[in-house]
């Protein structure tokens, strides 16, 4: 029904105020615009009032807020600017309005003549920093008057917020394209990651395989290359085993297995895995497990990882001489497990950045060590998953020290989750 009684000052300020406020909160962006459409008929007394949008580098406008009567057959409406008054606000960026004078003819009337006969319209483009998104327009002023300037302010109020409006919506479509494309790709590289994993076991067993069986028959020279082959044959081993890594916790990340996990049996195998290593570097690896029975509710095969990788860390960034110390015991409410060294330690400017994926302390082409740069990332997802807390304390040239804390059962790791978030 068409508002007859012309809104005083205050009310159409009280009005835009109102507005304002709805297009502040958390309004969906459609019941937003039929807001602005329905004070806008309401303040400017028209029978009814549109908000088009105009296309990019298209002639066409399309609808985006009408009375819900014309809904349905503006869907099925082709719009363009042509010789149109929402054309001529858009071309001019400025508003437009009919009739200006008794004699004018209404352009392009004949889209909305279907709804009832148009005696008169004022349009106002939608501008944001200049750009015209589009066009507000109400239609036939009460009984037959003129649209004033009173009438331009108030429909410029209302395009100002629906050009914030169209803008915001804008940019959410283009965050959620880009999510959306960010998500394939990862996924694409979580494949690609678990297919060269899987697929490079088998050809690497074989050569480690063979270049074992010839070792047994083999001169004295030729030894020492099949010794380069199994060298390197062993380091690529190593970088399997970190695609390995990260195809867990691209995968199977959220699935924990618990079990009960005993660290004064998991801490020591990991340790005599790494002896050898140790050797080889000429550095001193030490453990010393404090009490019995260090039990948590966990999954052993991902936390073994956690520990493996710290001290296959320690291991290769301490220099010959040097000694890696690794102790596990029990604190209330957590087994605690520390690896320290006398390494070359971590730049202070590096210290936020070590637990991030693929990241390295050493340049890449000056790196001495090998390793893809995950090992810590995992370790720290791993513990979150558990509820649980891994720390680093680095000085450079002297050492490093890092500490995990595993909840001993899952009613503690959900305490642990609350108190370290704060």
């Amino acid at each position: 029904m068409m508002p007859t009684e012309k809104p005083n000052n205050f009310r159409v300020q009280q009005r835009l105020l109102e507005i304002c406020r709805v297009s502040s909160a958390s309004l969906e962006f459609e019941p937003l615009l039929n807001a602005l459409i329905d004070a806008a008929s309401e303040l400017t007394c028209s029978s009814w009032s549109v908000i088009l949008a105009l296309e990019p580098e298209k002639d066409q406008l399309t609808i985006l807020a009408s009375p819900f009567y014309m809904k349905e057959s503006l869907q099925q409406t082709d719009i363009r600017k042509g010789n149109s008054l929402a054309g001529k606000a858009i071309q001019s960026a400025r508003a437009a309005f009919y009739p200006v004078t008794k004699t004018d003819q209404l352009p392009s009337a004949s889209i909305w003549d279907k709804f009832a006969k148009v005696t008169s319209v004022l349009a106002v483009p939608i501008l944001y920093h200049g750009e015209v998104l589009g066009v507000i327009e109400s239609f036939n002023k009460a009984n037959e008057g003129v649209y004033s300037g009173k009438d331009i302010e108030v429909l410029e109020t209302l395009a100002a917020q629906a050009a914030t409006a169209m803008q915001n919506q804008h940019l959410n479509e283009k965050n959620e394209q880009s999510l959306h494309k960010m998500l394939e790709l990862d996924h694409m590289k979580s494949d690609f990651i678990s297919i060269a994993s899987h697929e490079l076991r088998t050809p690497l067993g074989l050569i480690i395989g063979h270049a074992s069986f010839i070792s047994d028959s083999a001169s004295e020279a030729q030894k020492a290359d099949i010794e380069v082959i199994s060298r390197s044959a062993s380091r690529m081993r190593d970088l399997i085993e970190d695609f390995g890594d990260v195809d867990t916790i691209t995968s199977g990340m959220k699935t924990l297995k618990r079990t009960r996990v005993l660290f004064d049996t998991l801490v020591p195998a990991v340790v005599k895995a790494f002896q050898t290593l140790a050797n080889e570097g000429k550095v001193r690896l030490t453990l010393e497990i404090k009490g019995a029975n260090l039990a948590v509710e966990g999954d052993p095969e991902k936390l073994e990882m956690v520990i493996r990788n710290l001290v296959k860390n320690a291991v290769n960034f301490t220099n010959p001489g040097g000694v890696v110390k690794v102790t596990a015991e029990e604190v209330p409410g957590y087994i605690k497990t520390t690896v320290l060294d006398n390494g070359i330690g971590i730049p202070a400017s590096e210290m936020k950045k070590i637990f991030n994926r693929f990241f390295q302390v050493e340049k890449h082409l000056t790196r001495k060590h090998g390793g893809m740069g995950i090992g810590l990332s995992v370790a720290k997802e791993i513990v979150e998953a558990h509820g649980g807390k891994i720390t680093a304390e680095s000085v450079e040239n002297k050492g490093s020290r890092f500490t995990v804390l595993i909840p001993l059962n899952a009613a503690q790791a959900s305490a642990a989750q609350k108190v370290f978030l704060e």
